[in-house]
């Protein structure tokens, strides 16, 4: 699998909430219920993320979504990716900037 921003996403916010429902997943991360579904699906069959039945406080079953050790393993690697990602998207904002403030000063 070639993990995705969206994935990358999707596994920060399961470590921080692994009851949370695909809905509220969606409505975090601004994408669509179908697409986390898809993205979560890819994510088990991988092995990183484990889903387990829970029965949460309106006695429905739910699903709690926790990391696997190889997940939490990979999600160091994406985020280490995707910091250079956005390092270097900044780095050329940055110059993209002051090429702009230069022609203003002109």
């Amino acid at each position: 699998m070639k993990a995705t921003e969206h994935h990358f996403k999707l596994l920060n916010a399961l470590e921080k909430n692994p009851n949370a429902s695909q809905r509220e997943l969606a409505q975090e991360l601004g994408v669509s219920l179908g697409k986390v579904n898809y993205c979560l699906k890819a994510l088990i069959q991988v092995g990183w993320v484990k889903a387990g039945n829970f029965t949460n406080s309106h006695n429905k079953l739910a699903y709690l979504y926790l990391l696997t050790p190889k997940g939490i393993e990979e999600k160091s690697i994406l985020t280490k990716h995707f910091l250079q990602r956005k390092m270097k998207e900044f780095e050329r904002l940055k110059q993209e900037i002051e090429q702009l403030q230069s022609k203003i000063n002109q």
